[in-house]
């Protein structure tokens, strides 16, 4: 399943001396179970460093740019801007999902919340293959760009705020109400358990969420009931 590196280096704006760096960040363990003779490793450790790179610019900026802000609000700003959320969305905005390298069964899962990860992680190997490739400044200019340039909309819209958070603050300011979370459904084996979370002000199911795990359901519910009161 060969893949047009060159055409997503025209994409990224980078143009790699070693593009087997680009194309190996782009290779999920599961395509190598399928392609056992595939010459290129899978792309974890270039997202461990990748990560890390992140991270360092990121905190580097915030750090330099807002001196006055306390170190938990930078904290917060920063969560926002490398959360695997996030990250999915810059993937998938620079179509890197039409380059991944993925075993037959993930390449059938596109909606996941398990492509999700994979793209976020992805990204962050595209990053760790750019700074072996390119060096510090130009990976710090190109997460300017695509990464730190989400900032201004966090801000505006306090998207650094986590959604039970902000769910509780309006409730309480609007209607005296503190959120409650119920667990609604739970499924599957202890290790790989899923959950179904409803958030409730009074005895009125607002919404409900989902997830691997009661706080992550619990967001998602915290999040849906946003959107659905229009807070």
């Amino acid at each position: 399943m060969p893949k047009d590196i060159q055409h997503l280096e025209k994409i990224l704006h980078i143009f790699f001396k070693n593009p087997d760096l680009l194309q190996q960040a782009l290779i999920h363990r599961s395509y190598l179970n399928e392609h056992r003779d595939f010459p290129l490793a899978h792309n974890e450790r270039l997202e461990f460093l990748g990560d890390a790179v992140l991270e360092l610019i990121v905190t580097e900026y915030l750090y330099n740019q807002y001196p006055d802000q306390p170190e938990g609000g930078l904290t917060n700003w920063r969560a926002s801007l490398v959360n695997s959320q996030m990250l999915a969305t810059i993937a998938a905005r620079l179509t890197l999902n039409d380059f991944l390298y993925l075993s037959r069964g993930e390449a059938k899962d596109a909606s996941s919340k398990a492509r999700q990860t994979i793209l976020a992680n992805a990204f962050e190997a595209v990053l760790g293959a750019m700074y072996l490739d390119q060096g510090w400044e130009v990976t710090k200019q190109f997460i300017l760009q695509h990464v730190l340039s989400e900032l201004p909309q966090i801000l505006s819209q306090k998207l650094y705020v986590d959604p039970k958070s902000r769910f509780q603050e309006v409730a309480q300011e609007k209607l005296s109400f503190t959120p409650e979370y119920r667990v609604l459904h739970e499924e599957g084996p202890d290790h790989a358990k899923h959950f179904t979370v409803g958030v409730y002000l009074g005895r009125e199911l607002i919404a409900s969420g989902e997830g691997t795990s009661k706080q992550e359901a619990q967001i998602q519910a915290a999040a849906a009931g946003l959107k659905i009161k229009n807070w």
